[in-house]
């Protein structure tokens, strides 16, 4: 199984000047070949209202692709390469060919989902030039990599045409017979990070198909996001919430503030700038960091698969339409409120916990399912009733069951019983939800038995 690990690098002086040579010719090879190949998209077509046959054509040439373009890499190597807005001089002999035909590569990827899409036909938007902080990172193939010794606490390692050994802090061990298969070099806002791409032949290739859901061995999981809740899960359990941005917010305003103040390119803003990056670089690992623990937490509960909801999260934290009078005044369309709550999807990341969680998950032989979650928060788990017909309703009191339920419980419930196929069809007839071809009685005795484990509270009143 191939395994990603991240360390913090040290390189001496010299070494990370050199490093941001390379990083700063990948980066020119990047944009000459993105450049390249939209002079062909722009000189290569005519228009749908053009025909051919009398009007006038340029001179077309073939697509440039990977293989064209990477052929260029002799020929620009023979002499040094002189960069026309700066005048600066460029040797790509100084970086490893592996790299350059990575660049190449990343073109041709970013290009191809542009033109053609990816493998679902969901197309990219136009690729964008790179500027310094948009390209940061260089690919280095094992063929460039030697580990020249590993320490108790430190790994060195010799890279092609860079002097010296390079120095890795070990914060977590290596695993036994491991194999470099490539690395990366990312400059980040506080230095230099390797992401080492292992192969570890004591980890088992895991196959998700080869795990058959049940309900003893699956588990639902809601994403809450109320108060200080992140996660509620079929188990009758919920997991808290970090909110690393909320409580960041005042200080990173308070430096970017600060930092517009002051004229640009002055000493002090690019002092500024660069403390505004390590505040959002602490945010970003704070939230990182709570989404692994919050998986680990997860995986632990010892179950085989775990079904999560298949949000939307582009739509979700997407601004509200405008609305205007017959006067073309524009109304209160609610934009206020829903601001706060785009901020906190976002701060929330769950498309990032659950990559993390399917990465964990599958370390661990499990596997996870991302099921629609239409009406898993309304309907009652245990019965074919729409309860939670108001977001405002957080628990509701069964008379007949003597019971308290949780509204993020039973949603966690019932996501669970979609990825079963336990929930029932729920069709629209004059508008009303009608639920049809119903399943229910199937599951609610092991429902009520999950239900019934959390002790009711005097504070509550019943909905």
């Amino acid at each position: 199984m191939l395994l990603n690990y991240q360390y913090r690098v040290y390189p001496n002086t010299n070494q990370k000047l050199e490093l941001n040579t390379w990083l700063r010719i990948c980066r020119y090879w990047y944009n000459r070949q993105l450049g390249d190949r939209f002079d062909w998209w722009e000189n290569n077509r005519t228009s749908v209202n053009a025909c051919p046959l009398i009007c006038s054509l340029p001179e077309l040439r073939d697509n440039p692709n990977y293989y064209s373009q990477k052929k260029q890499l002799p020929v620009i190597k023979e002499d040094l390469t002189k960069v026309v807005s700066s005048g600066e001089l460029l040797d790509f002999t100084r970086v490893p060919s592996q790299t350059l035909q990575d660049v190449s590569k990343r073109v041709e990827l970013a290009f191809s989902r542009f033109i053609q899409g990816d493998g679902s036909g969901n197309r990219s938007g136009k690729p964008r030039f790179k500027n310094a902080a948009r390209y940061r990172t260089m690919k280095i193939e094992d063929q460039a990599i030697t580990v020249e010794r590993v320490e108790k606490n430190w790994l060195f390692l010799s890279f092609s045409k860079l002097d010296g050994w390079v120095k890795v802090r070990l914060h977590r061990p290596l695993p036994n017979g491991f194999v470099v298969k490539n690395a990366l070099l990312t400059l980040k806002a506080d230095g230099w990070y390797l992401t080492i791409c292992l192969k570890d032949p004591n980890v088992p290739i895991f196959t998700p198909d080869d795990v058959v859901p049940s309900w003893d061995n699956t588990l639902g999981l809601d994403a809450v996001l109320h108060e200080d809740e992140y996660l509620a899960t079929s188990e009758n359990a919920k997991l808290p919430a970090l909110k690393s941005f909320r409580k960041s917010e005042f200080r990173l305003a308070k430096v970017s503030k600060r930092k517009s103040i002051n004229k640009k390119g002055s000493k002090s803003r690019r002092k500024l700038a660069k403390r505004e990056a390590r505040e959002h670089q602490r945010i970003a690992r704070a939230r990182k960091d709570h989404a692994f623990k919050t998986a680990h937490a997860v995986v632990r509960t010892n179950k085989k698969v775990f079904v999560h909801e298949d949000l939307n999260l582009k739509a979700l934290s997407k601004r509200n339409k405008a609305k205007q009078d017959e006067d073309g005044k524009y109304l209160p369309n609610g934009q206020s409120s829903k601001t706060g709550l785009n901020k906190s999807w976002n701060d929330a990341a769950f498309g990032q916990f659950f990559t993390i969680l399917e990465y964990i998950a599958g370390k661990a032989g499990a596997r996870t399912i991302a099921v629609k979650p239409a009406y898993t928060s309304q309907l009652l788990a245990y019965r074919d009733e729409f309860v939670f017909t108001d977001c405002g309703i957080r628990e509701y009191w069964d008379e007949k069951e003597s019971l308290w339920v949780d509204r993020d419980i039973n949603a966690a419930i019932n996501i669970k019983r979609v990825g079963l196929g336990l929930f029932p069809t729920i069709k629209r007839r004059k508008g009303n939800p009608v639920v049809d071809g119903s399943t229910t009685n199937s599951t609610s005795k092991e429902v009520l038995v999950v239900l019934k484990r959390q002790k009711p509270t005097p504070t509550r009143r019943a909905v």
